[in-house]
């Protein structure tokens, strides 16, 4: 039920402005990261591998995948419509914290929202690090605790634990997804890790609204939230290196030859052998 009510919100109107603005994250993040396998793990709804040209690009996930969206959602905007999860190949199901993976073996894993669905998140990040190779990377995204969107969820959240809301009610502004893991948290499982974050980026700053009008009354938030409120905004992204210590990139065996200027060349010279008769003549001769 938990997989059909994620699918509902993703296709709603904050859905689909946080899909845009990750989808825009990933396919800048990464474009230029070359390799050979690479593992979308979670939500279908995002084709986060669209723009990288690894040969071997799988989608994963930990549950599995309703046949067809709910009935009562909106279908997708053209923009995403491809990429929808209900179109894309699923390549395996798999445990997230348990990958059918050799250790070293993958040269970039994406993790969109899936450590706030698991149960153990610091597990998954210790597999995929197994899972990694030297200078393979991590790229995350979260929805961020301390934004209007967190506080919007921690009010719902609180209301239903003291029991002002019914049960059936729409009191959550996102369906029940776990804890959402603080960017600051996150920093601190990745450093013990050994994954060295590479970048970090926060956006989707306008208030929590359900519809499409007030999502829009807010879009000025997106311009001015980088500049006065960075750190606040609904959802986080960050890109991890995997670090091996005392491996160090070796850089080509040959060394271009400084230009010194034109160097002296030996020139043999040919001497006839003196004969015996041309030894005996003088001069007046």
């Amino acid at each position: 039920m938990l997989r059909r009510d994620l699918a509902a919100w993703w296709a709603s109107p904050p859905g689909r402005y946080l899909l845009q603005w990750e989808q825009q994250r990933f396919d800048a993040a990464v474009a230029n990261l070359f390799g050979y396998h690479a593992l979308q793990l979670g939500l279908p709804e995002l084709d986060a591998l669209a723009t990288n040209r690894m040969p071997h690009r799988w989608l994963a996930l930990p549950e599995p995948l309703a046949a067809q969206p709910a009935p009562d959602t909106a279908p997708l905007p053209a923009a995403l419509a491809a990429s929808a999860g209900f179109e894309r190949p699923v390549a395996l199901i798999t445990h997230a914290a348990a990958l059918p993976f050799a250790a070293q073996s993958l040269d970039l894993v994406l993790l969109p929202h899936t450590l706030e669905l698991s149960a153990d998140p610091h597990a998954v990040l210790r597999e995929v690090e197994r899972v990694l190779v030297p200078e393979g990377r991590v790229v995350i995204a979260g929805l961020n605790p301390a934004s209007l969107w967190g506080l919007r969820q921690c009010a719902g959240q609180w209301a239903e634990r003291w029991g002002l809301t019914p049960p059936a009610s729409d009191h959550l502004f996102v369906p029940e997804t776990g804890d959402w893991i603080a960017p600051w948290r996150l920093r601190d499982w990745l450093r013990l890790l050994g994954l060295e974050i590479e970048s970090t980026q926060t956006g989707a700053y306008r208030w929590p609204a359900h519809t499409a009008h007030w999502l829009e009354r807010g879009a000025w938030l997106d311009q001015c939230g980088p500049r006065l409120w960075r750190v606040l905004g609904a959802a986080y992204f960050v890109v991890a290196v995997k670090r091996v210590r005392g491996m160090h990139l070796l850089g080509p065996a040959w060394k271009p030859r400084r230009a010194l200027g034109p160097l002296p060349v030996a020139v043999a010279r040919h001497t006839s052998p003196r004969t015996p008769e041309a030894s005996q003549k003088t001069p007046s001769e």
